[in-house]
């Protein structure tokens, strides 16, 4: 039996070898937000941000949701100022769709709440919900149906939004304290959604995040800010 003993300079270069090669792995490990190959977009690059998919709700003293219409309307105003202040930092040329764009593509705009909601449970959650066949890669596309958008508008790229967002009521809070003394904890409001970057000539949903949090606030400018700036949490920088 042979022992092999090495120099310290053999060592050392062998140490620095492993690391190098480990840090390379590491660097081009995928990101959980990125589509596989996908790593940015380009500076100046135009994108459609789709109307925001949004409403807010209050709850009952029962913790029934029931909407609100001037809350959403605020809502969607504030948010979708903020998405696009958001992403013009990131370098791009932001594409606002209007409501009318919204109405003819709510067949699109409903297929990305589906299929956002598919990727936020077997991609995001993962674990036992997670596919096989994914890999866990962000490996999900809406294949020709995003087409004609691409057709009505000549963007190449767009973002969806979803996001729904409750508030507790006077009388919810006044049962969660009343609830407390008895040991029972009872929740408040619950703002969660989704957001896709979307290559619209392959359907290939290119960057992805949810967002799901007791906190935050729709109905107000700066909040809203905040809100959007955790949802686009891992958002490509325009390179």
């Amino acid at each position: 039996m042979h022992t092999f003993h090495l120099t310290g300079a053999l060592a050392r270069a062998l140490v620095l070898t492993l690391a190098v090669l480990a840090a390379g792995a590491w660097a081009q490990a995928p990101s959980k937000h990125l589509a596989p190959g996908f790593v940015h977009l380009d500076n100046g690059e135009k994108v459609l941000l789709m109307p925001v998919d949004v409403e807010l709700f209050s709850l009952s003293a029962g913790g029934v949701p029931e909407p609100k219409a001037d809350w959403t309307a605020a809502a969607t105003g504030f948010m979708q100022q903020a998405l696009v202040d958001k992403l013009k930092a990131t370098g791009l040329q932001v594409q606002p769709g209007d409501e009318a764009l919204g109405d003819e593509f709510a067949e699109q705009v409903g297929l990305h709440a589906a299929v956002a909601r598919s990727i936020a449970l077997h991609h995001s959650m993962g674990g036992g919900w997670a596919l096989p066949t994914k890999a866990g890669l962000l490996d999900w596309s809406f294949g020709d149906a995003m087409q004609p958008l691409a057709r009505k508008t000549g963007a190449r790229r767009a973002i969806f939004v979803w996001v729904r967002d409750s508030y507790a009521s006077a009388e919810r809070k006044a049962a969660m304290v009343l609830m407390a003394m008895a040991g029972i904890g009872l929740t408040g409001g619950i703002q969660y959604g989704y957001a896709s970057l979307v290559d619209l000539e392959s359907g290939r949903v290119l960057w992805f995040n949810q967002l799901t949090r007791g906190s935050g606030d729709l109905r107000e400018s700066e909040p809203a800010k905040e809100s959007m700036g955790a949802l686009l949490t891992g958002f490509p920088a325009a390179k």
